[in-house]
């Protein structure tokens, strides 16, 4: 089965990279500017994995992740940004992974299918 991958980046040039990455590796994708569109469209269809971005306007990353935690349970959350730190802050809001800004298509794949493969393994398990 295709897997669905939620994009929240507030920076459309970097949103349409990882987009056209997921969707030439075959993925099914979707985007949100920020994290209330993220909650809307979590509401509607409820993705395989979420990509974050912490720095947003609206509401920022970590608010959304928060949000997710508390309504829609375990999706995996893979925090992408530039901030200091970035690690501990994922930690705070239980992330499943973090993706450090400037990254190279191969390191966003790798961390997708990783966090996807051990998903799986933790349903059969």
């Amino acid at each position: 089965m295709t897997k669905r991958v939620l994009v929240v980046e507030d920076d459309p040039d970097m949103a349409e990279v990882m987009l056209m990455t997921l969707e030439s590796a075959g993925y099914i994708t979707h985007a949100a500017a920020n994290g209330k569109l993220a909650l809307d469209a979590i509401a509607a269809q409820l993705p395989d994995l979420i990509l974050l971005d912490m720095m947003m306007p609206v509401m920022d990353g970590w608010e959304c992740a928060r949000e997710v935690r508390g309504r829609f349970g375990r999706i995996p959350i893979v925090v992408v940004t530039a901030a200091e730190h970035a690690r501990a802050r994922a930690e705070e809001i239980d992330a499943d992974d973090v993706l450090s800004k400037p990254f190279d298509v191969q390191a966003l794949l790798e961390i997708v299918e990783k966090n996807l493969e051990q998903t799986a393994r933790a349903l059969t398990n």
